[in-house]
């Protein structure tokens, strides 16, 4: 089992370019797994990714514009007629 490393909000908040308290409103609202260690809290690497993945978007699927193209020549052609 490989160790994590971990980080202060401060450097989170570096990292991702926001503000400290947006990271402590993360670890709060319990978006954010945190752990405290004396007067401030460490997020473990991988309690970061994991926060990450679960606020990433999903690539469009391609298919899905296809469809909605072809709903939009119907919809065309129906005006048409």
């Amino acid at each position: 089992m490989a160790r994590d490393q971990y980080q202060t909000v401060k450097e989170v908040a570096d990292r991702l370019r926001v503000n400290e308290a947006t990271v402590r409103g993360w670890i709060k609202d319990g978006e954010l797994r945190a752990i405290e260690i004396g007067k401030g809290w460490r997020i473990a690497d991988s309690d970061l990714d994991a926060f990450l993945c679960s606020h990433s978007t999903r690539a469009k699927d391609p298919t899905q514009h296809l469809d909605e193209v072809a709903k939009g020549d119907e919809s065309e052609q129906d005006s048409k007629t």
